[in-house]
């Protein structure tokens, strides 16, 4: 696959190889790939935890109705 991604990327990706951190161009989009990845998949778990974290603060606030474990149990046993 042939790809022009732009002077600016390529004179980072010539730094990046001249710098030691990668031998050639695959490799250095590889590594681009995977972190690319790992960062998405860390902002999805902070969203996830602010979004957990404002539900509890909801209902430590009484905004919310909560039924106990027992309750639930009960209430699928009829």
């Amino acid at each position: 696959m042939n790809i022009s991604i732009g002077a600016p990327y390529e004179a980072a990706i010539k730094r990046i190889i001249e710098k030691g951190y990668a031998g050639n161009q695959t490799e250095v989009i590889r590594q681009a790939v995977l972190a690319y990845e790992r960062m998405l998949e860390e902002e999805e778990l902070m969203l996830v935890h602010r979004a957990a974290t404002a539900e509890v603060w909801e209902i430590e606030a009484g905004n919310c109705r909560t039924v106990s474990f027992d309750e639930v149990k009960k209430s699928l046993k009829k």
